[in-house]
């Protein structure tokens, strides 16, 4: 019964640092891309690309300077093929 418990809790440790493991926490530029029917995506200062699946509306313009917090959705396939795939926790604009 004990090693049963110790391999839960290991099982749960694991899982909680893969999911801390995929947080971002990033500043960039909102940039409008006329591919596969046009969306907005972010370019980050280094140089990343992200698509986010839930980027709010008034946040949907071309050379917008944004900080954001979000999680890669890794178990998400998008038919973009930029960037990878996140959805966003926090955003709010950047100077």
């Amino acid at each position: 019964m004990k090693s049963l418990s110790l391999l839960f809790s290991i099982a749960l440790f694991t899982a909680s640092c893969a999911v801390n493991a995929s947080m971002l926490d990033r500043t960039g530029t909102v940039r409008y891309v006329p591919i596969e029917g046009g969306f907005y995506g972010i370019v980050c200062d280094d140089g990343k690309n992200y698509d986010p699946a839930n980027l709010p509306t008034e946040f949907q313009q071309d050379n917008l300077k944004v900080r954001f917090t979000g999680k890669i959705l890794k178990d998400r396939v998008g038919f973009h093929m930029w960037g990878e795939i996140i959805e966003i926790e926090d955003i709010s604009r950047s100077e």
